[in-house]
């Protein structure tokens, strides 16, 4: 780990203003960026940290919807008694995220700006890594991909997005509060992270300084009524080889509303409206859920050693969407 300077943020617009500083990344729980550090694939000049900060770690719930500081630990929301009886496939994703002991330190914001577990990533050198040094190479294709991303890849790329918690937020149409140096603006999670194309490593909208403040999730029936469905290696601390969060609102027997979101095999979180579009107006069979979970899976892009996750992720969505059912 190289040397860092630490500056503790003792207000908002000071951990703007520092985080502006060429170098200077933000720190809060810390569980992703000192992993990162170890490796030397984050080098920062500057931690900001902004851990202390005052009323960030609010959870809120009301009749229009939940409000999480970014500051709040995973933990805490996953365990708030309203969030897991009014917002299920939040809580699961979650609860189904990494350790205990992690979820007591890491943060919601945070966590929205993980980076992926691609080993050419992390790996350093000798591997070519366009995420971590631009225009050296993308070894992870045609290499060992058995864990990457199906969807959203691009010639430059074939990372994944390896967290849970905005897979759900992207699901049930999610903003962001973003405090920068041009004030305060809100966007939609779904708009947060950018597709790889030809600048892998620029992974997020994000611009230096910003600091996401909080998190707002609308009410809606089909949340009430919701999973986080996710497959992985092992039961518990692993990353999902897919994950699906939907949610069902159903009035006379049909589907009136669903809502359905990808982890584990997109470049950055995915809402699948065509599966969505398959389950609206319907009555549920299994075989209208395969349906959905096909459409999802649409235009997956595979090798030898991934090419299994397509069947796995279209009973994924389907399960996902039984449990749903079940729910609503």
């Amino acid at each position: 780990m190289r040397p860092f300077a630490h500056v503790r943020a003792t207000s908002l617009e000071q951990a703007v203003a520092a985080a502006r500083g060429d170098g200077a990344r933000l720190l809060a729980g810390g569980t992703t960026l000192f992993d990162l550090m170890k490796l030397n694939v984050e080098a920062p000049a500057t931690l900001v940290d902004i851990s202390a900060l005052p009323d960030l770690q609010d959870i809120a719930v009301s009749r229009r919807g939940l409000t999480v500081g970014a500051l709040a630990k995973m933990a805490d929301v996953a365990e708030h008694r309203d969030v897991r009886a009014r917002y299920p496939a939040l809580s699961e994703s979650l609860t189904k995220a990494a350790s205990q002991q992690l979820r007591n330190m890491a943060t919601v914001g945070g966590n929205l700006l993980q980076r992926t577990r691609c080993g050419y990533f992390r790996g350093g050198a000798p591997y070519p890594c366009n995420k971590r040094a631009p225009g050296s190479g993308c070894a992870a294709i045609d290499g060992a991909d058995r864990n990457l991303a199906l969807l959203g890849t691009s010639d430059a790329c074939i990372a994944n997005y390896p967290g849970d918690w905005a897979v759900a937020l992207v699901a049930f149409d999610a903003e962001i509060d973003i405090l920068g140096s041009g004030g305060l603006r809100r966007i939609a999670v779904e708009a947060l992270h950018r597709d790889p194309g030809s600048t892998p490593h620029i992974e997020t909208v994000l611009e230096p300084g910003d600091v996401i403040t909080r998190i707002h999730v609308p009410a809606s029936r089909a949340l009430r009524a919701s999973t986080y469905h996710k497959v992985r290696d092992r039961a518990s601390y692993a990353f999902a080889l897919v994950s699906a969060a939907v949610g069902i609102d159903v009035a006379g027997g049909r589907i009136r509303d669903a809502r359905i979101a990808l982890g584990g095999v997109g470049a950055r979180p995915l809402r699948v409206r065509e599966a969505e579009a398959v389950l609206q107006g319907q009555r549920y069979t299994r075989a209208l859920a395969i349906e959905a979970g096909e459409a999802a899976l649409r235009g997956a892009r595979t090798s030898t050693h991934n090419a299994f996750r397509v069947p796995l992720g279209v009973q994924t969505v389907a399960d996902a969407i039984g449990i749903a059912m079940e729910r609503a």
